[in-house]
């Protein structure tokens, strides 16, 4: 079944909405001066409301490691989500899941990842200004050759209307959401968000039906 994440939770009633519309994994932003960054101390008290088969992964980028370390910690982190310059033994220091997220522009952005120790690849649209949340598709020929990385989780531009889509013709192992189902920066839409894992889920079960 393709897992279902979705990131930039800011506050518990948006926690406990995506973990009743279905989602695997929810996303809690610890990059300052970003819209919906969190203080570890908040994240912490969400996380220890969830379920014990909800994931909770935490992202970073261009953080030091001891920073990393501490909130892995202290928030009970299930896994790290890596988007800045972090290289593999970074990586390889991490003692839960590392997720590493690769900004793509083209076929080039997918070279050289082959011997990163991490236990998926997030693929999300380069843009110049921002490490991620652009809400640009990447294309779908990037996406399908991607999947000789192994597991893949597709996020940039998806939303309720496209996911399925994406599920069908990528066959990824996650998606993964954040502007897609928002009302306001940081704030989800509920019915996006169940409208966004049940189209998804659809999506996989028409493939394998």
């Amino acid at each position: 079944m393709v897992r279902v994440k979705i990131c930039g939770i800011t506050n518990r009633e948006d926690a406990e909405a995506a973990v009743a519309a279905g989602a695997d994994a929810l996303g809690f932003i610890f990059v300052p001066g970003t819209p919906r960054f969190l203080l570890p101390e908040a994240a912490r008290e969400i996380i220890r409301a969830l379920p014990p088969f909800v994931a909770s992964v935490g992202v970073f980028a261009e953080r030091p490691l001891a920073e990393v370390l501490a909130a892995v910690g202290a928030c009970g982190l299930s896994a790290v989500q890596l988007h800045g310059g972090e290289d593999a033994a970074f990586a390889a220091a991490l003692p839960v899941r590392v997720i590493r997220a690769v900004r793509v522009r083209d076929a080039g952005s997918l070279e050289g990842l082959a011997g990163y120790p991490a236990h998926a690849f997030l693929l999300d649209t380069y843009a110049e200004d921002r490490i991620g949340g652009t809400g640009q598709r990447v294309p779908l020929a990037l996406l399908e050759a991607a999947r000789k990385l192994g597991r893949i989780v597709v996020s940039g531009g998806l939303t309720p209307e496209n996911v399925a889509e994406v599920v069908a013709a990528v066959r990824p192992y996650g998606v993964d959401c954040c502007t897609g189902v928002e009302r306001a920066p940081g704030l989800k839409d509920h019915a996006r968000v169940r409208a966004f894992v049940a189209r998804a889920r659809e999506s996989h079960a028409a493939i394998h039906a």
